[in-house]
């Protein structure tokens, strides 16, 4: 992340101190206003779709999955607060996890049997295809 104040900064003005603590907010602030989005594999079979999403350090909770005609989308939210009350410091610190992915999902999908479930960090999703929409065993049909 480019900043003005960081490449304005006198050099030497300050105790290196300084320039290592500045520094750190720096990457805290790219840290911070850089998302990241879940890494999502996505299968297909005849029976229908899989998605699995790396979720680590999220549980099951924290998701919000839901369909609105052919999109399906799933986020996730987090908030954690860790307060430390020594003698003569308190250290309090935040965390905040979010993100939301969609897709669009073909008409194949049998929109009221979609399956959720969360383990070791990762958010499974099943898309089953519609009864219609599998393949089916070759029919020989006679000609009367």
């Amino acid at each position: 992340m480019n900043s003005l104040v960081k490449s304005f900064r006198p050099v030497n003005a300050f105790p290196s101190f300084f320039d290592g603590f500045l520094n750190e907010l720096d990457q805290a602030a790219a840290q911070h206003f850089t998302q990241q989005l879940p890494a999502v594999n996505v299968s297909q079979d005849e029976d229908g779709f899989k998605l699995e999403l790396a979720a680590p350090g999220l549980k099951k909770e924290d998701f919000n999955i839901k369909v609105d005609g052919q999109t399906l989308s799933v986020s996730a939210e987090k908030k954690t607060e860790e307060t430390e009350q020594k003698e003569k410091y308190t250290r309090k610190e935040f965390s905040y996890t979010n993100f939301s992915r969609s897709f669009r999902l073909p008409k194949s999908v049998d929109l009221d049997k979609i399956e959720a479930s969360h383990e070791n960090g990762i958010l499974f999703l099943s898309l089953p295809k519609k009864e219609e929409a599998k393949p089916r065993e070759p029919k020989l049909i006679t000609v009367a």
